[in-house]
């Protein structure tokens, strides 16, 4: 059964999805890939991991967290599945580039594959796709838009004015 809820994130509606106990997605409105709400979804605010995802999304967006804790259960092949998990390596605060994260998901050489399958990251800002960057170091594709990618990469900074600059 798929729970979801809505949360309303400093940078626009967001969808949380969860499977089971796990959280399998969370998508700015209007962002690439987001999927459409089917009917046999559930609607419930209460579902543990949609509480729990709320709760450290609003910590996260307060600048009081820098790691999530809730467990996730993305859908995607074994290979996107390894590219996100390298993605969760990233500290907060920091940036890698695409080729950086194809060596640390076991596909040196690959850049491209890994920024495919970066850009279809169901879970974003918890596995935080918007810390990887072009080989230049300049800021490329983000499914939540690049203004979304340039606010929370100041959010991580300690930028202060990361609101009016989204």
């Amino acid at each position: 059964m798929r729970y979801y809820d809505l949360y309303e994130s400093p940078h626009g509606q967001m969808l949380l999805v969860a499977e089971g106990e796990g959280l399998s997605g969370v998508y700015f409105e209007g962002q690439k890939y987001h999927p459409q709400v089917e009917p046999e979804w559930r609607r419930d605010a209460r579902h543990a991991p949609l509480r729990q995802a709320k709760r450290e999304l609003a910590e996260y967006f307060g600048g009081e967290r820098k790691c999530f804790e809730i467990p996730l259960a993305p859908e995607g092949t074994p290979f996107q599945r390894s590219v996100w998990k390298a993605i969760s390596t990233v500290d907060c605060g920091k940036t890698i580039t695409y080729g950086e994260l194809a060596r640390r998901a076991g596909c040196m050489g690959s850049a491209r594959a890994a920024g495919a399958a970066t850009g279809r990251n169901p879970i974003t800002i918890i596995v935080p796709c918007h810390r990887i960057v072009g080989s230049n170091g300049g800021l490329t594709g983000y499914a939540g838009g690049l203004d979304r990618k340039r606010a929370l990469l100041r959010l991580e900074s300690g930028i202060p004015d990361l609101l009016s600059a989204a």
